[in-house]
């Protein structure tokens, strides 16, 4: 029979987004202890409900694996005396690994011989190892923000009530700052009678679900979103799922049963997000569609327990979410008595961040900057019109009723009220998409007009934020600006936008200081905001399986045009993997350290002497034309082969000519034609930061 342990952790209410993290911590504890303590196993599964964590090793061997040792002891000089007996320090040794003359030998080690001992270490009883670490495996699950509870030094969640620690049907108990280890766990909090006895790993499960708890949350999961269906599809819809709700319900519940309520017609009437917002945000609701995505008047909630008193619950949830949709209602209708127009003046009186003015000051900011970025790329006149208007009312909604008791609702408000205002279709969506991508993985602005805004949002902040001194440091990004960092990268390559950003980012500043009156150092700021920008596209194109060192060799030459960055890493990666670099690199290598000496790469052809300079000359001229035509159609791979074809003209250049001669003038002009190769290299990428 498999050997088979137990660990449950029990604990007060865990946050559920806490728990997937928590459970990966949990295994690769509990995998990292059996492997370094040389423990065989087949296989870790990790569960969890609200109020547990949970680990079960199956296959797992009854004691270490043997272990055998080679120790070097004194030197055979020392070790015995003119007798052959063992000297003290021979004797201290072989107590020391306690072992006699039969286990050891002698050896030379870098021309010393030397004393060996073949020591074996029998492994000790699995029991005993989880006796011993098991506790460290607890320790070192760590979590966004912990606590200390009841004059405890460990750190948790939340605190921890019980531990089960069970090999097979033995407990197995281990110190834990006091906590109680042993075969006792707990079931539904108010469905279950107090204390369980757990009798063997095989009938744990069993025993929960016994008691209203289902320990696998993909069951659960499966429940909830099984029946929740079935209860929408008696009503001729399907519920509106949401991958991250279903999660959160999951990791809420321990004995999921869905129920299905009714909502008054009355208040379908409101703007589909007023209605979806408090039921998913707030109650932890699911809505019910149609087949055309269109809300039926019915939710599904998920109550933690089983079918008694239904139909109370059921009412219960009705009455909830009608005070929440009443009180919708009532910011709705007061909201839409002004036009949107109307509520910028009051941002005024909203600080978006002491140091960087209200957000009266942003929204003038954002305008001056999404108009700026709308010349840069050259977009017609009504596009450009409809960028400042959509700027103008970007923020407005920030001060309405709605989205100040709802903050998830800031854009959608936004777009819901300019078109109740009579704004047109794309400044009412450009509010909207301002604040895309708002997750990794979310959907990206689709029009020109929020793309834009969007972009002048997120760069006035990160603007600000380093101007101040706020910038991310570790895990701390309090104003999110890694992530609008990269969402500004991803809508410049997804709409593939020749946008200068080292030009947008010294115009933000220049807003700050020249409009704004803020004193910074200028060139440092910019500086630290442009190597920020460069974290993020190296991260971006790693993702994208991209070199590191081709990566470097593109980044290294300037970020002014993202999307051209990723073109050219993309060919280039894809030509190195398929032909390599490895000789040409050497070359070029030498060409860059020496144009680095060079002041111009003007060529004076009467100055070339010897008859290799001169076929370098004459090989790079004849590619320099296609070179810049390849580039400018952005076939980068192209140019670079045409640079390779440089290498044996270089080779014998370096193995016959003397660059750094006494002759000012020659010198110079060696040195200048290196520059004028090295300086069109550099517009294809840095062959310097390519490996071998």
């Amino acid at each position: 029979m498999d050997n088979k342990y137990l660990l449950e952790i029990g604990v007060e209410e865990l946050p559920a987004q806490y728990i997937d993290d928590a459970l990966k911590q949990l295994h690769n504890n509990m995998k990292k202890l059996f492997e370094e303590e040389r423990i065989e196993f087949r296989d870790i599964k990790t569960y969890a409900t609200p109020r547990r964590l949970v680990a079960i090793v199956d296959g797992l061997g009854h004691k270490q694996a043997t272990l055998t040792e080679i120790q070097r002891g004194p030197a055979k000089k020392i070790a015995f005396d003119e007798e052959g007996k063992p000297t003290k320090a021979l004797e201290g040794f072989m107590r020391g690994q306690k072992v006699g003359l039969e286990d050891i030998f002698i050896e030379e080690h870098k021309g010393v011989e030397y004393i060996f001992a073949r020591v074996v270490k029998e492994g000790k009883d699995t029991s005993t190892i989880i006796s011993e670490k098991m506790a460290n495996v607890i320790k070192g699950i760590v979590f966004p923000k912990s606590m200390r509870w009841g004059g405890k030094n460990l750190r948790f969640a939340r605190p921890i009530r019980w531990v089960v620690s069970i090999f097979n049907d033995t407990v197995v108990p281990f110190e834990l700052e006091g906590i109680k280890v042993g075969n006792e766990t707990k079931g539904h909090r108010f469905l279950s009678r107090k204390n369980i006895g757990i009798k063997s790993v095989d009938e744990y499960m069993e025993v929960l679900e016994e008691n209203y708890v289902i320990v696998d949350q993909n069951k659960r999961r499966e429940i909830i979103k099984y029946s929740s269906d079935k209860l929408a599809k008696e009503k001729g819809g399907s519920i509106l799922c949401d991958e991250e709700l279903l999660r959160e319900v999951t990791y809420i519940v321990e004995y999921p049963t869905p129920l299905l309520g009714k909502i008054k017609e009355e208040y379908l009437r409101l703007p589909r997000d007023v209605i979806i917002t408090p039921m998913k945000e707030q109650l932890r609701f699911f809505p019910v569609i149609n087949d055309n995505n269109q809300l039926l008047p019915y939710f599904v909630t998920v109550r933690n327990g089983g079918k008694d008193y239904i139909d109370t619950v059921i009412k219960g949830n009705e009455k909830v979410l009608g005070a929440r949709l009443e009180d919708a209602k009532f910011f709705y209708y007061e909201d839409i008595k002004e036009p949107l127009e109307s509520y910028v003046e009051k941002l005024k009186d909203i600080t978006f961040q002491e140091k960087l003015g209200s957000l009266y000051d942003k929204t003038i900011r954002i305008q001056k900057l999404a108009n700026k970025i709308g010349e840069y790329l050259e977009v017609g006149e009504e596009t450009q019109k409809n960028i400042e208007r959509a700027a103008y009312l970007s923020k407005a909604d920030l001060v309405t009723k709605m989205v100040n008791e709802y903050t998830e609702l800031q854009g959608k408000m936004g777009m819901e009220y300019a078109q109740h205002s009579g704004e047109n279709e794309i400044v009412s969506t450009a509010i909207y998409e301002q604040y895309l991508p708002r997750f990794t993985g979310d959907v990206l602005p689709t029009t020109t007009a929020g793309s834009i805004l969007s972009i002048a949002d997120k760069i006035d902040t990160i603007a600000g934020s380093f101007a101040i001194g706020v910038q991310p440091t570790g895990s701390q990004d309090p104003y999110g600006l890694r992530r609008q960092a990269l969402g500004v990268i991803n809508i410049i390559l997804d709409k593939r936008l020749k946008l200068g950003l080292e030009d947008i980012i010294d115009y933000a500043l220049y807003i700050y200081v020249e409009k704004q009156g803020l004193v910074i150092d200028y060139n440092n700021v910019k500086e630290q905001i442009i190597d920020f920008f460069i974290g993020r596209i190296k991260n971006i194109f790693s993702d994208k399986g991209i070199r590191y060192d081709i990566i470097e060799s593109i980044t290294n030459i300037g970020i002014q045009d993202i999307y051209d960055l990723s073109v050219r890493a993309e060919q280039l990666n894809d030509y190195i993997v398929r032909k390599g670099l490895t000789e040409v690199v050497v070359t070029f290598n030498r060409v860059i350290n020496l144009a680095d000496k060079s002041t111009n790469t003007e060529v004076k052809k009467e100055l070339l002497q010897e008859k290799e300079e001169i076929e370098l000359y004459e090989a790079f001229s004849k590619i320099e034309e296609e070179v810049l035509r390849l580039i400018d159609k952005k076939e980068y791979d192209k140019a670079l082969e045409q640079f390779i074809s440089l290498k044996d003209a270089i080779d014998n250049f370096f193995d016959h000519v003397m660059v750094m001669v006494e002759d000012d003038e020659l010198r110079k002009n060696r040195l200048a034609l290196l520059g004028k190769i090295a300086e069109n290299m550099l517009k294809i990428c840095d062959l310097s930061k390519i490996v071998k």
